[in-house]
């Protein structure tokens, strides 16, 4: 009997990368680019969206071309397609006239499988008349939300990208995002003319991720604890809304014992490339950044992502957590944040460039980040909304482990709001949190006093609660639209639904205030634990093996992942594979890399302990 035909796209995702099988929704996705057709994909971090172009790009006649804005990471990954026998070149300001021209050569000869090119290049007639010299198999655009102006990174030059399709009518293109919501990709197939592109769009579920969310007290402090207690030699991203703020958390984290390297944009260019290529390149370093760094690291084995402030959009923070877990396996994704974060954020929207329009839009996304960290349900359940998909409860983030308790909190957030009433009414005076705090609870700062503020009615009427518990009171009055923040001076003020509340007409709900964040959160994470250790026996040889591939990946001058993942050395540690058949069985050893490393990791095996 003939065993039944392999079709080609599985054959080259078997004999390429070493993958038995596709993930859901890559099969039907690549089929369909294959034949020829246009496609808008959404698929989350980690979900194998390369594969959907580059296996594509080897099965269609001629070279994929890539459109990336991701140039500091261009040449990683050429070198991961090249370890595993792809033949891949780019073109970006990094290189000299001689590196390209070898390229240019190479795709005008149709030597190459996959070409990578930054947006900003198409501006060059010299790249538009070397693409006509060649044969386009495909263009693919990657992290697609870059022309959208309801994204959180859009680019002007990617809007130019509508021209491909007049010029090259007859090439397919795929434009892949990992963060879009309907509105975004409505914005995105209009820009990049995908009118009549298949829409694909995968779960933005990621099971391995815990998401957790707490009060900010001590966030220096409170990082070293998570990393201390849950994460000790990982690799890790903490994200900081400043360059000061990074410089200062990178510092405190090696002080107290964590290699931690910062990352932004004041940095010289040389010490930014220098920072992410030892983080790409080297076990369980940190890196604490703005958000100017991450699109499109393709890390595997980043363990954590946290957050020291508040993210400006749900787009954002699910942009940024997803760099987490790429292998699958489980991960954190941590956030501290506090009133001072959502103070902070209003202010810089109503202050901020941009017309109306512009800040009502950010409003609006600022308003789903406060509702996603203030709700009282599973955390993952609110993202999967966010994006228009269903969920259930997950079982694994802080909600779900440490259900939190909610109030009635309609007369702590009257009292905040007589205050607030009084100082403008009688007084025609307007202050920050700190002060009415110090008002409600009765405390007789310097403040206080030269402003007469103890003769105030409600001076005092607040002893039953803790500071702490009125900052959270005020933070979720923001938080719910019923306090506000004036720009200029960050002075507290009522909104339009704040009568409705002084008036006994609305009633406001509110998470409680954990009284020891630090324990509970402590708590959570015991029971989080996710079951990802190694038999015991395994253990030494997977860091055998881990020891091989950091020398080798040194003296290649390429990150470790290049070689193999993680999650491919604990399937060959657990199986002991003890011939190329069987090594070439584990899945992630392709037959070049089978080729190239297996007798290598077969001595690595064979070596005595």
């Amino acid at each position: 009997m003939t065993p039944p035909e392999i079709p080609e796209t599985l054959e080259t995702l078997r004999r390429v990368f070493g993958y038995d099988a596709f993930r859901d929704g890559q099969r039907e996705i690549i089929d369909h680019v294959v034949g020829g057709g246009d496609a808008l994909v959404l698929m989350p971090t980690g979900g194998g969206k390369s594969l959907c172009y580059q296996i594509p790009a080897l099965v269609r006649k001629g070279t994929g071309v890539v459109i990336s804005p991701l140039i500091a990471l261009m040449q990683d990954q050429v070198d991961a397609l090249r370890t595993a026998g792809v033949r891949a070149g780019f073109l970006n300001s990094t290189q000299d006239i001689d590196e390209r021209r070898v390229v240019e050569a190479e795709f005008a000869a149709g030597e190459l499988d996959l070409l990578y090119l930054a947006p900003e290049r198409l501006r060059l007639g010299a790249t538009v008349e070397l693409l006509d010299r060649g044969d386009v198999s495909l263009f693919a655009i990657d992290e697609a939300h870059c022309v959208s102006q309801w994204g959180h990174d859009f680019r002007p030059d990617y809007l130019m990208l509508s021209g491909l399709h007049e010029r090259w009518p007859d090439v397919p293109r795929i434009a892949l995002t990992a963060t879009a919501t309907e509105a975004t990709r409505r914005e995105i197939a209009a820009r990049l003319r995908l009118e009549d592109a298949r829409h694909f769009v995968a779960s933005f579920d990621r099971p391995n991720i815990q998401y957790r969310i707490e009060p900010k007290t001590d966030a220096k402090r409170q990082l070293l604890r998570l990393l201390q207690t849950e994460h000790k030699g990982d690799a890790g991203i903490v994200y900081c809304l400043s360059r000061n703020s990074v410089e200062k958390h990178a510092a405190f984290l090696t002080e107290n014992g964590i290699e931690a390297l910062p990352y932004h944009a004041g940095l010289d260019a040389r010490t930014r490339a220098a920072n992410q290529a030892r983080f790409l390149r080297e076990d369980g370093l940190v890196i604490v950044a703005t958000i100017a760094f991450g699109m499109g690291i393709d890390k595997p084995d980043v363990r954590f992502v946290a957050h020291l402030d508040l993210p400006k959009s749900v787009e954002g923070y699910y942009q940024e957590t997803g760099r987490a877990g790429r292998d699958g396996l489980p991960s954190t994704a941590w956030l501290a944040y506090g009133l001072q974060d959502v103070v902070n954020l209003r202010k810089m929207i109503d202050g901020g460039e941009g017309d109306a329009a512009h800040r009502r839009r950010q409003a609006q996304h600022l308003d789903a980040m406060l509702a996603l960290c203030e709700t009282v349900e599973c955390r993952r359940v609110r993202l999967l909304d966010y994006f228009g998909q269903s969920g259930e409860p997950c079982g694994n983030c802080d909600t779900c482990l440490n259900p939190p308790e909610t109030w009635d909190a309609t007369v702590a957030a009257q009292k905040v709001l007589s205050v607030i009433v009084r100082l403008d009414r009688e007084r025609r005076q307007k202050f920050g949190a700190g002060h009415i705090i110090d008002i409600l609870l009765g405390k007789k700062s310097a403040k206080v006093i030269q402003f007469d503020h103890d003769s105030l009615k409600p001076f005092g009427v607040g002893a039953d609660l803790r500071e702490a518990e009125w900052r959270g009171v005020i933070r979720q009055l923001l938080a719910q639209g019923l306090v506000a923040v004036e720009s200029d001076h960050g002075t507290l003020v009522q909104t339009d639904a704040s009568g409705d509340v002084l008036r006994g007409e609305r009633k406001v709900m509110m998470r409680r205030e954990p009284e020891r964040a630090a324990t509970k959160a402590a708590k959570t994470a015991k029971a989080a634990k996710a079951p990802i250790d190694l038999p015991e026996e395994a253990v030494p040889v997977f860091e055998r093996l881990r020891a091989w591939r950091a020398a080798t990946a040194k003296e290649q001058g390429v990150p470790a992942y290049v070689i193999f993942h993680d999650a491919t050395l604990r399937e060959i540690a657990t199986a002991l594979p003890s011939s190329l058949a069987e090594l070439g069985r584990v899945n992630g050893v392709g037959e070049n890399k089978l080729a190239k490393y297996g007798e290598q990791v077969l001595e690595t095996l064979a070596a005595p302990e």
